[in-house]
């Protein structure tokens, strides 16, 4: 099967998803505030700014509604703020919130790992207040997609830090053409 046409299996995306915080420190954690704050423009994260935006996501997204989804609580979705970061993690150091994110994403996990999910259960529904309704399936595939998504956007960003400085290779590097 080819990965654009992968089902969803828990078991990978935990893979994927446990993993993000050693790739994200690994990567991150005691580089220059040239490398860390380097963004594509208004609206735009940096490295550090891509960290709080994934703690606020801990936080209130994947498992408050994964567990809306499963306790039928409520399956309204609240609107998620993409860039509460600018506001929740002002002069934060990126290894306070590489630490904040890693805590987080073991305590969500684990808590996961515990939860009832299985074939059945994740084409139950939930109510997101733009995209209508979705499935758990979806939602916890998403946050592995988003997970991903924001790991490449960290490597663009990085890389148009060097784009005018790599000359005419330019037309050979791909992620500076995005």
């Amino acid at each position: 099967m080819s990965a654009s046409s992968a089902a969803f299996d828990l078991a990978d995306a935990l893979a994927i998803l446990e993993r993000t915080p050693i790739v994200l420190r690994s990567w991150l954690a005691d580089l220059p505030d040239a490398w860390l704050r380097a963004d594509e423009g208004p609206d735009t994260f940096s490295p550090i700014e891509v960290l709080g935006h994934l703690i606020h996501g801990e936080r209130t997204d994947w498992m408050t509604r994964t567990r809306a989804i499963l306790g039928h609580e409520t399956t309204r979705f609240e609107p998620f703020d993409r860039f509460a970061q600018r506001q929740d993690f002002v002069g934060w150091s990126a290894v306070q919130l590489l630490d904040e994110f890693a805590q987080l994403r073991a305590a969500n996990l684990k808590t996961l790992r515990a939860l009832p999910i299985a074939e059945a259960t994740l084409a139950r529904e939930g109510h997101h207040p733009e995209l209508g309704t979705v499935t758990l399936g979806e939602l916890l595939a998403t946050w592995v997609v988003h997970d991903l998504s924001h790991m490449g956007q960290i490597a663009r960003v990085m890389a148009k830090r060097y784009g005018s400085a790599v000359g005419p290779w330019r037309a050979y590097l791909p992620i500076l053409q995005r």
